[in-house]
């Protein structure tokens, strides 16, 4: 496919993206209570949604989009403590320049606090050390909306692979959210163009060869080349474990 093709194809998407967006955010031409972005419905008005962003690529070109439509939405970002300070200091940049609401999502322990009560669990027990620094936060933050927005793609990984562009999440205690996947369809080469397109500027961190980039300790450079995330972890596991729904009764 030549450049202007896939130019064109990604200018179509985000078309497509911007009424997707506009449905979720607005409710304008409505989001049924089932998720179908494509039946007609209601989802109420502005203050409904957030927005989960890592400030990797995908995050960060739907923010762009998402605040195009309210400058206020909720910019949710799981703070850790262990991110890469290259990380750290592109997400003050942006939220500087594009005057964002972030919120930055804390644990209810510091780094110190929870080494020092239960050692390095990243290294010992990282399903542990990101459910106590990544799940709770976020899952308790999530529950205050209706509408959940991320960048999940299917492409990232394989265990993304039946990815669906909206669909309702229990959270724990049984509260349901509208989870929406706008780009679930979209490819790497998709986001890039995007946001080439729209001129956004780039986590650093891309240009020394990281695809997928979390806390700095469980990530490294893709140990294979066809897996993006493959450098997340060590190998150990694939998802942080954010989007996985809680088990019925819990």
């Amino acid at each position: 496919m030549s450049t202007l093709a896939i130019a064109a194809e990604v200018k179509t998407r985000l078309v497509a993206l911007r009424a997707t967006l506009a449905r979720a955010i607005t409710g304008e031409g409505g989001v049924p209570a089932d998720g179908r972005l494509e039946e007609p419905g209601s989802v109420g008005c502005k203050g409904d949604a957030c927005l989960t962003c890592s400030f990797q690529a995908e995050d960060v070109l739907l923010t762009r989009l998402a605040i195009e439509l309210d400058p206020q939405i909720p910019i949710l970002f799981l703070d850790t403590g262990y991110h890469f300070a290259e990380t750290y200091a592109y997400r003050d940049r942006m939220a500087r320049e594009w005057n964002l609401n972030l919120v930055n999502l804390l644990p209810e322990k510091t780094v110190a606090e929870q080494e020092a009560e239960f050692g390095i669990l990243y290294q010992s027990a990282p399903d542990r050390c990101c459910a106590l620094r990544k799940v709770e936060p976020l899952f308790k933050a999530v529950a205050q909306y209706r509408v959940w927005l991320t960048g999940l793609r299917r492409e990232q990984a394989r265990s993304r692979g039946a990815l669906e562009e909206s669909a309702m999440f229990s959270l724990p205690g049984g509260k349901q959210v509208l989870k929406l996947a706008p780009l679930a369809a979209w490819t790497t080469r998709d986001v890039w163009y995007a946001c080439e397109e729209l001129q956004i500027p780039l986590l650093p961190l891309y240009a020394r060869g990281y695809s997928s980039i979390g806390c700095e300790p469980c990530t490294s450079l893709p140990l294979d080349p066809n897996d993006p995330r493959s450098g997340r972890w060590g190998g150990r596991k694939v998802e942080c474990g954010i989007h996985i729904q809680a088990a019925p009764g819990q």
